[in-house]
């Protein structure tokens, strides 16, 4: 008669499948990019809600900028960077001057650090003029920037802003997927429950 041991092993040798197959590790971990970087970017945005305008020049750019924010009243857009604020001010897009306290504030206009094409994300960092109280206190976000800033992975993102500040990293490095959604209250999708419901971004 098989002891309570005899029996527990011979249950484990039953219950044992076969050793996996040894992974290639020398292999690319994230699928190609058979498209554009700024299509995938636009195609992987635009699947989480978030809006894509991509544009052939800079004044194509803030001809559509003016045109989606002309239905805000001027003292309900912000923008804290001064770089951009010239841009603005060049297109004639009216706006306000990011004060301490923003109560009005509908929309806020920042730029950003890198685009990532294979999640469709946005990099953004506290070393931005305006922090992090831009990319994340108004609840329309709009988001301006260049083609250049485009890269294909995440890790060509990470290695990049940390190229560009060496050893004087920002304090915060956030990568924005979307607008901001959740679904915890009886599983019903809600948008803006913990920063902008919607995101927009233009580029050039």
């Amino acid at each position: 008669m098989s002891s309570a041991r005899d029996e527990i092993l011979e249950k484990l040798k039953k219950a044992t499948y076969p050793e996996p197959e040894k992974p290639d590790f020398d292999a690319h971990v994230y699928h190609p990019i058979d498209s554009p970087l700024e299509e995938a970017f636009k195609k992987n945005l635009e699947a989480v809600n978030g809006c894509v305008y991509l544009c052939s020049s800079e004044n194509e750019t803030f001809e559509k900028l003016r045109d989606f924010v002309a239905k805000y009243p001027s003292q309900q857009i912000y923008c804290a960077e001064k770089k951009l604020q010239k841009l603005l001010n060049e297109n004639q897009i009216l706006f306000s001057e990011y004060p301490k306290e923003a109560e009005q504030m509908e929309v806020g206009i920042t730029s950003c650090e890198f685009l990532i094409a294979h999640t469709g994300s946005i990099m953004v960092s506290s070393a931005l003029e305006g922090g992090r109280q831009m990319s994340i206190y108004p609840p329309v976000h709009v988001v301006i920037a260049q083609k250049k800033q485009l890269v294909d992975y995440l890790d060509a993102a990470y290695a990049n802003i940390q190229k560009k500040y060496k050893n004087e990293l920002p304090s915060q490095i956030t990568l924005i997927t979307g607008p901001s959604r959740t679904a915890d209250i009886e599983k019903t999708l809600v948008m803006g429950a913990h920063g902008p419901r919607e995101l927009h971004l233009f580029m050039y």
